[in-house]
C-alpha cells in the first residue's frame, strides 16, 4: 500500500558522500559487493545480508531464468573541432528520422546518416555549420549541422550515409569514438572499452551500459548454468533518458521518456517455460526490468513478442506482471530507477538499506557494488498472479 510520501519526488533523496561514487570497477567482476535484501518476516529491522556478487549462483535455484539485457554501448563520445579550431565535445545518441519518415520511405532514404547528438557547447552549432571529427592517427571526418532539435536540446548532424544505423555506424565510432562512461565517473582508462560492457553484449546501439549485468563474469556465468539456471536476453538500448533527471515532485503526473526495446519469441518461450517448471524469473539490472514489464503492460499482462518503442513508470504500487527477483546496482537520488527498485520492497525499506550500504562503505553507481532481491523480499502487494502458460 502505498503513502502519499511514496508519490513524492523529494522522498526519494538521499546523502551519499563522494566518495561512495565508484570510479573504477573492481576485479574480477563477481569480486563486487552484494547486499542482499532479508526475505520479508526474517526480523523487523531492514537489514541485510553482506556477501559477493560471486555468491549469487548460491542465491538462484536450479529452473530459475536469468534475463539480461545484450545491448552493446556505443563508443559514442567524440571530439570535434569547428574552423575557427574551437573544440567541442559530441555525443552521438540515435539515428535521427523526420516526422514524415514514418509514412513516407523516401524520406527515411533522405534521412540516412542523420544522427541525433548532444553537444558542447551546443550555441556553438548552428545549422549549416560544418565541424571534423579528430582522433590521434586518423584522419579529419568532416560532418555538418543540420539543425536542433527542441525537446533534447541537441544537434542533428550528417554522418556518411551509410550510417543509417547503429550496426553500421559503430566501425566510424570504433575508430573515432570513446566510451560514453557517466559524468561522476571521472577516472578514464582504456580498459573502460571492454569493462564498461557486459559480456554478453551483442546489439550496439547504448549510450550506457545496463550496468548490474557489468558484474557477470564468464566464471560467474558458467556457474550458474551449471547449477541448472537457464539464460535468456532481451534488447534495450539505454538512451537519451539516462541523462534527463526527475524533476516532476508529484508523482503522480510522472512521464518518462520512451525506449526502444526488443522481446523476442524465444524469450515469451523462455519465460513460459520457466513458470511450467515452477521457475523464477530474475531480472538483471533495471533495463530487464522495463522490458520485460512495458511489453506485458501493452498487452494486459501477458508477455508477447514485440519490438519497437514502449513507455512505462515504476513506481511504488506498481503491481509486477512477470519479473520475481531482481539483481541491481545502487542508484542515484530522486531518480526513476529508485523508484522502480522501492516497487518491489517499499521506499521507506529500500532507504534504509541505502543508509545501510553507505555506512558499511558500499560502491555506488554504474562501477560500483549490488543488490539482490530475492523473490521471497518483494512486497506481496507488488506480485500479480501470473499468466499461466
Amino acid at each position: 500500500m502505498t503513502t502519499p510520501a511514496d508519490q513524492r519526488l523529494s522522498s526519494y533523496d538521499f546523502h551519499l558522500p563522494q566518495e561512495r561514487i565508484a570510479q573504477r570497477p573492481v576485479e574480477p567482476r563477481h569480486a563486487a559487493r552484494l547486499l542482499a535484501v532479508d526475505p520479508l518476516g526474517s526480523g523487523a529491522a531492514p537489514h541485510g545480508r553482506h556477501l559477493s556478487v560471486w555468491d549469487l549462483q548460491q542465491e538462484l535455484r536450479p529452473g530459475d531464468l536469468l534475463v539480461v539485457n545484450d545491448t552493446r554501448v556505443l563508443r559514442a563520445r567524440l571530439e570535434a573541432r569547428r574552423p575557427t579550431g574551437g573544440a567541442v565535445e559530441v555525443l552521438v545518441l540515435e539515428p535521427w528520422q523526420p516526422v514524415s519518415a514514418a509514412a513516407d520511405p523516401a524520406a527515411v532514404a533522405a534521412g540516412a546518416g542523420r544522427w541525433l547528438c548532444l553537444a558542447k557547447p551546443a550555441k556553438k552549432l548552428q545549422p549549416g555549420d560544418r565541424i571534423e571529427v579528430v582522433a590521434d592517427g586518423k584522419p579529419p571526418l568532416p560532418v555538418q549541422v543540420l539543425g536542433s532539435d527542441p525537446e533534447t536540446g541537441g544537434r542533428i548532424l550528417q554522418f556518411p550515409a551509410d550510417c543509417s544505423d547503429a550496426a553500421a555506424l559503430e566501425p566510424l565510432l570504433i575508430q573515432y569514438g570513446a566510451i560514453p562512461l557517466p559524468p561522476y565517473i571521472h577516472e578514464h582508462d582504456d580498459s573502460d572499452n571492454e569493462r564498461y560492457q557486459t559480456r554478453y553484449a551483442a546489439r550496439p546501439g547504448a549510450v550506457a551500459a545496463p550496468t548490474a549485468g557489468l558484474h557477470l563474469s564468464d566464471a560467474l556465468l558458467a556457474a550458474i548454468r551449471e547449477r541448472g539456471v537457464e539464460l535468456a536476453t532481451t534488447t534495450l538500448h539505454v538512451g537519451l533518458g539516462t541523462f534527463r533527471p526527475v524533476e516532476t515532485e508529484d508523482l503522480r503526473h510522472l512521464e518518462l521518456h520512451s525506449e526502444w526495446v526488443e522481446v523476442t519469441p524465444a524469450l515469451v518461450e523462455a519465460v513460459a517455460a520457466c513458470r511450467a517448471r515452477g521457475g523464477r524469473v530474475i531480472a538483471i539490472g533495471t533495463t530487464s526490468v522495463r522490458s520485460l514489464e512495458a511489453v506485458a503492460r501493452l498487452h494486459g499482462g501477458e508477455l508477447r513478442p514485440h519490438t519497437g518503442p514502449v513507455n512505462l513508470v515504476i513506481q511504488p504500487g506498481y503491481r509486477f506482471a512477470v519479473v520475481q527477483g531482481l539483481l541491481t546496482n545502487f542508484h542515484l537520488p530522486k531518480s526513476s530507477l529508485l523508484l522502480l527498485v522501492s516497487a518491489l520492497i517499499g521506499r521507506e525499506r529500500l532507504l534504509a538499506l541505502y543508509a545501510e550500504a553507505i555506512e558499511r562503505q558500499y560502491r555506488f553507481f554504474s562501477y560500483g557494488d549490488a543488490m539482490w532481491i530475492a523473490p521471497e523480499a518483494v512486497l506481496p502487494s507488488a506480485v500479480s498472479q501470473p499468466t499461466r502458460p
